[in-house]
């Protein structure tokens, strides 16, 4: 039988050690007391810098287990190197661009799209942003069950959505359900094109103007039709493939997809 000695005894359950990480250039850490996240840019005077997303500096005390890397306790030691800032480069959203990015865990807060098209064009021009900030896009399939799915969700502190809805203008189908939603939790915002596709600038994708479609034909197969795309799916790589930045979109969107991202990423909505 195995003998203790009375320092095992009257020591108790060991500590937790928390592991200190240089504070290399471009690693993105998160401020556990304010949320803030961002990229070390430099260390000075017993601080680190770090950078948002939108390039804006914010500067934090070297404290112990001051930080979160991937979700967990770190302590932030000044590199053995000495630190220069990391060149910037800009993502397809416009914003700077985090080197070295690990995802960020992602938040329990959402932003919703109508479908599958809306999410992948989000995706391709927001998907640096939404990494970094730990948010994660879901398709809704329609605003028709918008309600019940916010209830299904349960929005709290913490617990926000940001909702991207088509078509977002007085007087539609999709302006009344909008206007029936009360939650502060919840901030929607919309664009004024019929489909997502028409988001798109025309020039991008080869054309002069969205082809105008009678009432009463799915909007989609009729715009493949006019223009010669085949079935839908075919028109969709078409215009995906085409958009490159946020400089290939119209700007409604460009506007309603920045204030979600703004609305669910906020850090003082999660302390």
């Amino acid at each position: 039988m195995r003998s203790h000695s009375y320092d095992d005894v009257l020591s108790g359950p060991r500590k937790r050690k928390i592991p200190e990480v240089p504070a290399e250039p471009g690693l993105v850490v998160e401020d556990p007391a304010s949320g803030y996240c961002g990229a070390v840019v430099k260390i000075e005077y017993g601080n680190v810098v770090l950078e948002d997303r939108h390039g804006k500096h914010r500067v934090f005390p070297l404290n112990p287990a001051g930080f979160l890397l991937e979700g967990k306790p770190v302590t932030l030691v000044p590199s053995k190197a000495a630190p220069k800032a990391p060149a910037r480069r800009i993502s397809a959203s416009g914003s700077v661009q985090v080197q070295g990015l690990k995802a960020r865990v992602a938040r329990d807060s959402r932003i919703w799209v109508e479908g599958k098209h809306d999410a992948e064009l989000v995706e391709r021009v927001w998907g640096h942003d939404l990494r970094v900030e730990g948010v994660v896009v879901e398709p809704l399939d329609g605003v028709d069950v918008l309600s019940d799915r916010i209830d299904e969700f349960g929005t709290g502190r913490g617990r926000r959505l940001g909702v991207l809805v088509d078509h977002l203008v007085a007087g539609s189908k999709e302006s009344r359900i909008v206007d029936a939603i009360r939650d502060e939790n919840v901030l929607i915002t919309g664009h004024p094109y019929i489909d997502i596709w028409e988001a798109v600038k025309p020039s991008v994708v080869g054309i002069r103007a969205w082809p105008k479609i009678p009432h009463g034909t799915e909007w989609k197969q009729g715009v493949c039709d006019a223009l010669g795309w085949g079935e839908p799916w075919e028109g969709w790589q078409r215009i995906l493939a085409a958009v490159g930045s946020y400089r290939d979109l119209e700007t409604p969107l460009i506007g309603a997809v920045e204030r979600l991202i703004d609305f669910v990423s906020d850090p003082g909505e999660e302390f």
